[in-house]
């Protein structure tokens, strides 16, 4: 008598073939949805113990009345991926989703498999990875909080100095990859010091503060109106000329003038210096526009402050 190999010949006691009951019994027992539907029909064939626990019975139900409350196929269904042209299974296709039912997350492996009548029918095991996901979605939202927190200015929530030349060198590379305009603005508040002094840090953080406002609602979306120092600012416009640039500082200059700040019962008037300069064609960083755009900012404020200066490159871009 020939004997096989082990896969050849079960243990005594044991069939190859498991039974129905059986593999009802291990499907019953995993911790995770296991459901069958029909392609055509959407038709639940089956469902295993986990899932009856929380969607109820088939009862001749659709998969997406009974998993998603939908009163059509969902917008997600992944049956067309698991099918190919000649109607043929598949690879298995892995995704997360958040259920609209019970709001929970979970990662679905779907495939296509042979139902006992010879159709091919979808399968898909869905195992409940909300308290994971919900750990990935902190996570990701604290780094998003760390990231939006390291390249803005807490008090006045303007970019901050990292921001701007981050932003900026950016700005400078495109500018001159496109030979396009591009305009920079220096600008320092006046007599800071003296506010602080007089009436106190809290109302010289509120002059920080209102002023930042100022400026956010004085400036295009496609500019960036930082804070780069203590109580000094910078704004850079794209596709602007120096006359641009001179005309936007005009603005703001007549608005800081015209604008009275209150803090605790008390009126303080402020008023700032600017120095305007524009991107020159031998410019290759983003400090060869600020020391420019410096020098400007600091004769404005030697012919006595509250002013604007301009200095134009040799050769615009």
């Amino acid at each position: 008598m020939t004997s096989g190999t082990p896969e050849q010949n079960p243990p005594p006691g044991t069939d190859a073939s498991p039974s129905a009951d059986a593999l009802q019994t291990v499907l019953d027992n995993i911790d995770a949805l296991v459901y069958v539907s029909d392609f055509d029909t959407w038709e639940l064939l089956y469902i295993n113990a986990y899932g009856r626990r929380i969607w109820g019975d088939i009862n001749g139900r659709k998969c997406y009345q009974m998993l998603q409350g939908n009163n059509s196929p969902c917008s997600f269904c992944t049956n067309h991926l698991l099918r190919n042209p000649d109607g043929s299974a598949a690879a298995p296709h892995v995704w997360e989703f958040q259920n609209t039912l019970d709001e929970r997350w979970y990662q679905c492996r779907d495939q296509a498999i042979r139902w006992t009548d010879g159709r091919l029918v979808r399968l898909e095991i869905a195992t409940d990875i909300t308290d994971r996901k919900e750990m990935e979605l902190a996570l990701k939202e604290a780094h998003s909080n760390a990231r939006q927190a390291a390249f803005t200015d807490e008090l006045t929530t303007l970019p901050n100095r990292r921001a701007f030349f981050r932003l900026g060198e950016q700005m400078l590379r495109q500018a001159r990859r496109y030979d396009s305009p591009l305009a920079l603005i220096m600008l320092d508040l006046d007599h800071f010091k003296q506010i602080n002094d007089t009436h106190g840090h809290g109302a010289g953080d509120e002059v920080l503060r209102q002023f930042s406002t100022l400026l956010k609602e004085g400036v295009r979306d496609s500019d960036i109106a930082a804070r780069v120092g203590g109580e000094e600012f910078a704004i850079l416009l794209p596709e602007s000329t120096l006359e641009d640039g001179d005309e936007l500082a005009s603005r703001l200059l007549l608005k800081t003038g015209d604008t009275l700040i209150r803090y605790r019962g008390k009126s303080i008037r402020t008023s700032a210096s600017f120095g305007v300069t524009a991107i020159a064609r031998e410019d290759h960083s983003l400090e060869d526009l600020l020391h420019r755009a410096d020098h400007a900012l600091y004769r404005s404020k030697d012919l006595g402050r509250n002013r604007i200066s301009t200095e134009a490159p040799e050769e615009l871009l």
